[in-house]
């Protein structure tokens, strides 16, 4: 089925921009189940030659949007310090969790996962015997870069790389670009991983404030004056304020890089539970002065050491070149199995239901917080985080410490700076899978009284 409608698309039966058929009447004029004609619809929007609008239906996709290939080149402790915190997003010694940094085994479909792990197709086109390329699965490589042209972003053949994650190809940055002493500009609040790596690597790290719309360029236009040699940051869904990226300020924060000379880094891991036309620096940069960093283990599987990193080929050979160092190459099993989720519209599907389970907590977890009064200010694109912050001269520290005598595990603010220092309001980073939790709720009441 899916190769019948798929050969009428790319023979171009139907027009760019045709409404197709419904699943009801596609599926009596080719005598199949409903059931089977919207898989084969789903397989068709993961190849990239469907779309789908919500309440309207299926419709064909521009067939130009190919991109270009360039010419070769020659034990239970409160979350008090970084490695606590990081260590309890593994370890899960507590009971209730809004300060962890996950959604939930539960939302990621774990039945249908292990199923599909366990089916020999899972991984179909590993090299079974073999490490594999050192760029990581051609077939996943190229379904990846049709799914950044759904976000205006057009990348090289030998523009993407495959590693273990984001914050492995995080890693790779960091060694390919930066040595000790340099000095680096990064979200403040923002991804505290981020800053062990660079704390460990010896680069000095200074915060740009992170507002409602994104980083504050008044603030990142003064410590140009620091020689930066990168700015790491997050556009949508901002881990851990939630916020957004406004185009004004991305337009700002390029031409800032531009001055400088200094790279952008921008880590999308949260892109595919949000909308692909939100602002990305990639996609204003087209991957010139921009490295984009994406993931599979968010939305799919923290145990899926999935993710990749894009870029100028120049660049992306340089940062193979390390991982080859390191990690010698990816996992062909795990790449294959991502993909075959992905060209059989599983993972479509279950990102449907991700971001219904994501919308229902979010509004949840922002009622629930206020009452208990805390002080939430709504992203204007839901994701798995909001920023919640505490009432005045509430310590922050002696609140998670009181947490974790419940068992509650909370995310402190201060965590999420690259200086450490508490903000002049304590505040925690709530997951909306457990923002609403009443264990939660009931100890905030009683703690903040």
């Amino acid at each position: 089925m899916v190769d019948a409608v798929g050969a009428r698309l790319r023979s171009e039966s139907w027009s760019v921009g045709q409404r197709l058929p419904s699943i009801r009447k596609a599926a009596l004029d080719h005598g199949v189940s409903k059931n089977t004609m919207a898989e084969a619809y789903d397989r068709l929007v993961a190849a990239g030659l469907l779309e789908v609008r919500a309440g309207s239906g299926y419709y064909v996709v521009r067939r130009d949007r190919v991109p270009v290939t360039s010419a070769p080149q020659p034990h239970v402790s409160a979350a008090v310090d970084l490695v606590s915190l990081l260590r309890e997003q593994l370890d899960k010694s507590y009971a209730v969790r809004p300060g962890d940094g996950r959604p939930p085994a539960s939302w990621m479909e774990g039945s249908e996962l292990r199923r599909w792990f366990t089916a020999s197709r899972a991984v179909e086109g590993a090299d079974t015997f073999g490490y594999g390329s050192s760029y990581g699965l051609a077939a996943l490589r190229e379904r990846l870069r049709v799914m950044l042209l759904e976000r205006s972003i057009s990348a090289a053949e030998d523009g993407v790389l495959l590693t273990h994650g984001a914050n492995h190809a995080l890693d790779l940055i960091i060694r390919h670009f930066l040595r000790p002493g340099d000095t680096v500009l990064v979200d403040d609040p923002g991804y505290y991983p981020l800053f062990g790596k660079l704390a460990l690597a010896g680069i000095r790290m200074e915060g740009v404030k992170r507002n409602e719309d994104g980083p504050d360029v008044e603030e990142l236009n003064a410590k140009l004056a620091l020689g930066p040699k990168a700015f790491f940051t997050q556009s949508q869904a901002h881990n851990p304020t939630g916020s957004s990226l406004a185009p004004s300020v991305a337009f700002s924060i390029l031409q800032a890089a531009e001055r400088s000379g200094m790279i952008i880094v921008e880590n999308d891991a949260f892109a595919d539970i949000v909308a692909p036309t939100l602002t990305r620096l990639a996609a204003l940069d087209q991957l010139q002065r921009v490295l984009y960093v994406g993931t599979f283990s968010k939305t799919l599987s923290a145990s899926l050491r999935c993710g990749f990193v894009a870029g100028s080929p120049p660049v992306i050979s340089a940062l193979r070149d390390i991982k080859m160092l390191t990690t010698v190459a990816s996992s062909d099993y795990v790449e294959a199995f991502v993909l075959g989720l992905i060209e059989r519209g599983h993972y479509l599907r279950h990102l449907r239901r991700l971001r219904a389970r994501i919308e229902k907590s979010h509004l949840k977890t922002l009622t629930a917080l206020e009452g208990a009064g805390l002080s939430v200010k709504a992203p204007k694109v839901p994701g798995f985080y909001v920023w919640a912050e505490l009432p005045p001269r509430v310590d922050e520290m002696e609140l998670v410490k009181a947490a974790a005598e419940r068992s509650i595990f909370l995310a402190p603010g201060s965590l999420f700076r690259p200086n450490r220092i508490p903000l002049e309001r304590g505040a925690i980073r709530v997951n909306v899978a457990y923002g609403a939790d009443q264990r939660l709720i009931d100890f905030l009441k009683s703690a903040l009284r």
